[in-house]
């Protein structure tokens, strides 16, 4: 039997008052530490959140448009509105009063001199006439009877002259046939003088009925018709719903613009001036024009002098009363130059590695384009190749502008 020594177990324990007083201090500093670190890492991640909003933010920016313009502002002087007119214009009425029984133009027909464009009812003036014209034939008739009764006389004269030379008349038996050739030859003086009044009458008469027919006093265009046929028309058109006129026309050939110039910039225009015209219904086309004269006057209430320019290249297009304006130019300007140009405003270039450059504008991000500028035109520059009219750029562009930079138009 063998003998083994055995630990005695109860010697064995653990010593718990230095491992817990270690370890209850233990969580409490690990708190402290992890507080501060706590701290700064959400300071780090609030910072670069802001960062990245601040970096990511659309720039505010003020834009301007690439427009097209001309090369004659840099020549004008003084510019100034006003309206198209026609120095020719005219209501067309009757002399006449009567019913309209035709009308043969409507708006915008042209007409010559002399068309007949209405017809007043004629039947009363035309019957007038054919009285007057049978009156013409009966005063003829008689100047005929009497010529007859005038040669009667004279053969019964001479008859009577010799028949008393041989005594076979008495003196007075010839006298008698004297005072009858003297009677006859009277009478044909006052039948031809019958038929000068005859043929007034009917004159006047061919004139009343001519009177019915209203025609074009010149060549031009029909602007508007006030009657229809069935309207009383009348001189006086005073009367109950009764037409003065029945159409007003103009010459299109004789259209002006009257544009109001202030006096103080009177000085600035001179007769025979060039003057560039343009229309608000034609706006991409610009006419050539002078000045042709000034109204002698001063409108007092708005301080003006009436200007009138006449066109020197007539379109058809152009009507009366279209808004004008018009830029009086210190010199004539060639084709070329009244042909628009995209230009833009110079404070939109920049300077990219020696290179001029604009920012486009595209779905709130920044395009750069570079772009080669010609001559001024008035405060603009033109520019031969670039951004196209229509797109919109970035006004005096940061040194940090790039491609894709996300920008807003400022609010203006």
């Amino acid at each position: 039997m063998i003998l083994v020594d055995t630990p005695d177990l109860s010697r064995l324990k653990i010593n718990r008052g230095k491992a817990a007083a270690s370890t209850r201090g233990q969580p409490r500093a690990r708190r402290r530490l992890l507080l501060p670190v706590s701290l700064v890492i959400a300071a780090v991640v609030a910072g670069a959140a802001v960062y990245y909003r601040l970096a990511s933010a659309p720039i505010e920016v003020e834009t301007v448009a690439v427009t097209m313009a001309y090369p004659s502002q840099s020549f004008t002087v003084l510019n100034a509105t006003g309206y198209v007119v026609a120095q020719r214009k005219a209501a067309v009425a009757s002399k006449a009063t009567g019913r309209l029984v035709w009308l043969g133009v409507q708006e915008g027909s042209r007409v010559r001199k002399d068309d007949v464009i209405a017809r007043l009812e004629d039947l009363d003036v035309k019957a007038t006439r054919e009285q007057a014209a049978a009156n013409v034939q009966v005063a003829r008739a008689n100047l005929t009877q009497g010529q007859a009764e005038l040669k009667d006389a004279e053969s019964a004269l001479n008859r009577s002259q010799g028949l008393l030379a041989d005594g076979f008349v008495s003196q007075a038996a010839h006298d008698i046939a004297i005072a009858r050739h003297a009677k006859a030859a009277a009478q044909i003086a006052s039948l031809q003088a019958g038929i000068a009044a005859a043929v007034a009458n009917l004159r006047g008469a061919q004139v009343a009925v001519e009177q019915t027919l209203i025609r074009a006093p010149f060549d031009g265009v029909v602007l508007t018709k006030a009657a229809n046929v069935g309207d009383i028309v009348t001189p006086f058109s005073s009367a109950l719903d009764s037409k003065g006129a029945v159409v007003t026309m103009a010459d299109m050939t004789t259209l002006e613009v009257e544009a109001d110039v202030s006096e103080s910039s009177l000085s600035k225009v001179k007769i025979g001036q060039p003057v560039e015209i343009q229309l608000d219904a034609l706006p991409d086309k610009r006419f050539r024009g002078e000045v042709s004269r000034t109204v002698p006057t001063v409108d007092r209430s708005k301080a003006t002098v009436m200007t009138k320019i006449r066109f020197l290249d007539p379109d058809p297009r152009v009507l009366p009363e279209m808004s004008a304006k018009a830029s009086f130019l210190s010199k004539e300007i060639g084709d070329g130059e009244r042909v628009a140009r995209p230009a833009l405003n110079p404070a939109a270039i920049a300077k990219r590695g020696g290179s001029d450059v604009v920012f486009v504008v595209k779905e709130g991000r920044l395009a750069e384009v570079p772009v080669e500028t010609g001559a001024a035109i008035g405060d603009l520059v033109e520019i031969r190749r670039g951004p196209q009219p229509g797109e919109i750029v970035v006004l005096k562009p940061l040194a940090k502008f790039h491609n894709g930079t996300a920008v807003k138009p400022a609010a203006k």
